[in-house]
């Protein structure tokens, strides 16, 4: 544990993600147990403010802005977040990596300009940045805002996705270069980044262990899951198929009818057009707030994360894992790099359609008291609190 500090956090996520809590979140409120913490949320988009007037961002900034909520809000005794009364240009679509990069420096200046007015508000000082995986806003805080020291936290490979790959691709190595520590959930990620900064250690991921916790019987299995017949194999989380197999999901729910597939969380276009919506036995819940979604997992008879097998699925961290076990339910997916690397011990690994129906059957047929409850042991292990003393301890090592 390093002495109290004042710490602030930026991540590519916003604070109010529409779809339950983030590691962003997770990661700050873990923080702010111990230090007074201040995130910052990501800017309103100019492309947002002139043609999407009724996204949540786009009335959250004009709330702000109009004075109907306060652009620094304390949550907790520690713990500040600020809604920037700014908007940053949208210049992704620039090709010249020169031109895109000073409008980037303008952008970041707007942005810090906003940062630095709360920071001076709190009184913060000697403080540490800790970076969220954004390798495009906030690229130049360390110039800007002057860190005591800066963090890069690299746990999904989002430079493989087109907008990102545009100029995260060649960004996210300057920036591991610049930061003083970078920390990774994959040591496919720490590898990567031992290229560019020697001070790079993985140091997995975390769980809220709070919240999906259930000794004591209090997480209530709703309503709407209690009326759809057993077994029930289920999903939570975004329901988008640039990570999950869409087809893979028609297959089994078209071949295993006596199975019932529960998928809850929302949806993007292809999800909401495939023929799963003419299945009986496919179920959608749609989206649920993050305090919720523990009592879905406890209800299924086997949680499932069947994502496709692609350049950014192969060695990234899927926190549901963690949730799924922490609940002790019986896990089926895809078998990834990292999920051979870390979870092979825990959880059922299939690839094609034929091994994903043979290991569901093996969790339907094998789970047992022993086996949940060692689950639960190994999901609760990966708790934030261990997450966030490890970056404490590369801290240390800088002294």
């Amino acid at each position: 544990m390093i002495k109290q500090r004042d710490i602030i956090v930026h991540s590519m996520q916003p604070w109010d993600a529409f779809f339950g809590t983030t590691v962003a979140k997770y990661i700050t409120m873990e923080l702010s147990k111990t230090h007074r913490v201040l995130f910052l949320d990501t800017p309103l988009q100019r492309n947002y403010k002139l043609f999407r007037p009724e996204a949540p961002e786009t009335k959250k900034y004009k709330r702000v802005t109009s004075g109907q909520e306060p652009a620094l809000q304390q949550i907790n005794e520690n713990l500040w977040v600020l809604f920037p009364e700014t908007v940053m240009e949208s210049i992704n679509w620039i090709s010249s990596p020169g031109i895109h990069d000073w409008f980037n420096w303008i952008n970041d200046r707007r942005y810090a300009r906003k940062a630095k007015a709360a920071i001076e508000t709190l009184k913060f000082h000697d403080y540490i940045i800790l970076n969220d995986n954004s390798m495009l806003q906030g690229f130049y805080f360390k110039e800007l805002l002057k860190p005591a020291i800066q963090i890069y936290f690299l746990r999904d490979h989002v430079t493989k996705v087109a907008y990102h790959a545009k100029h995260g691709s060649r960004m996210e190595p300057l920036l591991v270069k610049k930061s003083d520590i970078v920390v990774t959930n994959s040591p496919a990620f720490t590898d990567y980044c031992l290229k560019f900064n020697p001070n790079s250690t993985f140091i997995g991921q975390g769980v809220d262990i709070n919240l999906y916790c259930d000794k004591d019987g209090t997480h209530r299995i709703p309503d709407e899951l209690e009326k759809i017949p057993h077994p029930r194999i289920g999903y939570t989380g975004a329901l988008t198929t640039i990570r999950l197999n869409l087809e893979l999901l028609i297959h089994l729910a078209e071949q295993r009818p006596d199975w019932n597939f529960v998928l809850v969380g929302p949806e993007d276009q292809a999800f909401k057009d495939s023929k799963l919506h003419q299945l009986k036995n496919v179920y959608f819940l749609g989206g649920k707030p993050g305090t919720e979604l523990p009592g879905y997992v406890k209800g299924f008879d086997v949680a499932i994360n069947p994502q496709l097998l692609n350049e950014i699925t192969n060695i990234n961290y899927p926190l549901k894992l963690d949730e799924y076990l922490a609940m002790g339910v019986p896990v089926v997916a895809t078998r990834t790099w990292f999920m051979e690397f870390y979870f092979s011990k825990d959880s059922y690994l299939a690839l094609t359609e034929e091994e994903y129906i043979t290991e569901i059957g093996k969790a339907l047929s094998e789970d047992s008291p022993s086996k949940h409850a060692g689950r639960i042991r190994v999901g609760q292990s990966h708790s934030w609190a261990n997450f966030v003393e490890k970056i404490y301890d590369q801290i240390g090592l800088l002294k």
